[in-house]
């Protein structure tokens, strides 16, 4: 498949780039420690005072939490790091090069730059989820497995496209890195179910800023709180957006007046 070819290409020179800045991967192991001992204070401080949260045990919160470093690894490792270079290049007129490849320009703009030391998080994530499920002391079936699979993954492009149509409004508007400050500080609302939260803010989390369906949908799947419809509605969630994302990406390179206009 030629997506990941170049993506293995692209990840290739991300690593042969970071390695001459190997400090900056004792950086990410720290700033990893200190958020991984933040999670873990706050998890601490609730369960000292209550047994469950929103109906959440322990072991499920820490699943949760394992997700929430998932997709923090995923998003630092190429979808962030892609955009920011791609709203780059739209504000310096530069994207010509990247349209005139002959690969799909919108694969390459997605990950085309890779910030390596992010697999710490990706790492975490995985160890972190792997600890909760053995403190649940309960085998994963079938259906379990299926749906984690199709959540992380669903999750997944929903983040991605949210990021890719935030990134393609830099076409008209020059400040859009606001915005993804913004998206950044409400991905950390993500660490806790979003059923704890307001009405007002639950439905922001979920429609508005998609954070639910990246971290809380997933998290379910492997506590088995997940049922068929959520599974659903993510799924199409992620298929709207998608779609949704594509038909502005090639909007916007219809209008885009980039270096040779």
């Amino acid at each position: 498949m030629a997506f990941l070819r170049l993506l293995g290409v692209f990840l290739k020179i991300g690593v042969l780039h970071e390695i001459e800045y190997r400090v900056n991967f004792y950086i990410q192991v720290v700033r990893s420690a200190i958020s991984l001992a933040t999670g873990l204070l706050g998890l601490t401080v609730v369960f000292s005072h209550t047994d469950t949260l929103g109906g959440w045990r322990p072991a499920e919160l820490l699943v949760l939490l394992g997700v929430y470093f998932l997709g923090a690894g995923l998003i630092g490792l190429v979808i962030q790091p892609s955009m920011q270079r791609f709203m780059e290049d739209v504000r310096q007129g530069t994207l010509d090069f990247t349209l005139t490849k002959p690969e799909d320009a919108q694969v390459l703009v997605s990950i085309r730059q890779v910030q390596v030391w992010k697999v710490v998080d990706l790492a975490l994530g995985m160890i972190i989820i792997g600890i909760a499920l053995a403190q649940l002391g309960r085998e994963l079936g079938p259906w379990q497995v299926a749906s984690f699979v199709i959540a992380i993954l669903s999750g997944s492009v929903i983040i991605y496209a949210f990021w890719l149509m935030l990134a393609t409004l830099s076409f008209w508007f020059v400040k859009i890195d606001n915005i993804l400050v913004v998206f950044q500080s409400m991905y950390q609302a993500g660490r806790w179910p979003v059923g704890i939260y307001p009405v007002w803010l639950r439905s922001a989390l979920t429609f508005l800023v998609p954070v639910a369906f990246a971290t809380t949908v997933p998290a379910e799947a492997l506590s088995g709180r997940l049922t068929p419809e959520t599974l659903a509605g993510s799924l199409a969630m992620a298929v709207l957006l998608f779609f949704l994302s594509r038909r502005l990406w090639t909007f916007g390179v219809r209008h885009y007046a980039g270096a040779s206009a």
